[in-house]
């Protein structure tokens, strides 16, 4: 047999079989206790389910560097009916990867978008505010949001709703800045993150907990090819064109930056690989907890 065609259907009966694998309910795995004093990483996600999707990252700075991971839900869905649920079941999803969650509002923001920054200022600042104020009291040592052309409206609002909370931060504020993507790829990521196999499983096991959108699209099984893709992407656009690809099978993506002097600023030049077991909190220049 061709090996290639039982290569792609195995992939596909995998698929196939995956969508009849249980959503949510899963015990949460034992895990060490994060201290108190354990520096911050917030991931600002425009919806209830990118924590889990991009968050490859994350993760690894909680179980490598024992740093304590926070989920602001900057929105729940623009579906009203829907929202009280999602919350729920992201509320069960960050408890399973042993992320703390916050709540910007009753609900989520509404109208986290270009067109209400452009043409709603003192609503759009009341968002800026809620958004400040969370970072003022977390004080992170690192943030996540999309890039700033992330395709969904609302992942491009979420972007520039961070850019002027994080300006109206005091003088003197710095924080590592992780920006993420999912629906438009980034033109120049420059971090290529490794995760593996039972790190995937994780996030894809915390993913099914969102049963009401994977079950109308069962979007969670696609996360291991998703993240493959991100290996055959970050090879060049991280790694160098022609470059030789490091030896991964899952990755993500991601534009590494800092937020010093009132702006955002590369702290690097070319593109930096970071293979699992290694102290991703150090790695991205953050002192690890312990």
């Amino acid at each position: 047999m061709n090996p290639y065609h039982q290569y792609v259907s195995q992939l596909e009966r995998l698929v196939r079989e995956g969508k009849d694998f249980p959503l949510g309910g899963f015990p949460r795995p034992a895990r060490p206790a994060i201290p108190s004093d354990a520096p911050r990483a917030l991931i600002f996600a425009p919806h209830p389910d990118d924590e889990c999707i991009i968050g490859g990252l994350a993760v690894r700075l909680q179980r490598e560097s024992g740093m304590r991971i926070v989920n602001v839900a900057v929105t729940q869905g623009s579906n009203k009916a829907r929202q009280a649920e999602r919350w729920i079941e992201l509320r069960e999803a960050c408890d399973y990867l042993g992320f703390d969650l916050v709540e910007t509002t009753p609900g989520g923001l509404e109208g986290v978008n270009v067109r209400t920054r452009t043409d709603a200022p003192a609503g759009w600042g009341r968002s800026v505010d809620i958004i400040a104020r969370i970072i003022a009291e977390q004080k992170p040592a690192a943030v996540f949001f999309p890039h700033e052309t992330d395709w969904n409206s609302t992942h491009i609002g979420t972007h520039h709703l961070l850019i002027d909370a994080l300006g109206r931060q005091p003088p003197g504020f710095t924080c590592v800045v992780v920006e993420t993507e999912f629906w438009g790829a980034m033109a120049t990521p420059n971090l290529m993150v490794q995760s593996s196999v039972d790190e995937v499983a994780e996030m894809m096991t915390a993913l099914s907990f969102h049963a009401g959108e994977v079950r109308r699209n069962p979007y969670h099984l696609l996360v291991p090819a998703w993240m493959q893709d991100n290996v055959r992407r970050g090879g060049e656009l991280v790694g160098g064109q022609g470059g030789a690809a490091p030896d991964f099978t899952f990755c993500t993506l991601y534009r590494l930056g800092e937020w010093a002097e009132g702006g955002l600023r590369r702290t690097f030049e070319g593109g930096r690989s970071l293979p699992a077991g290694t102290d991703a909190a150090g790695a991205i220049g953050i002192r690890p907890a312990r």
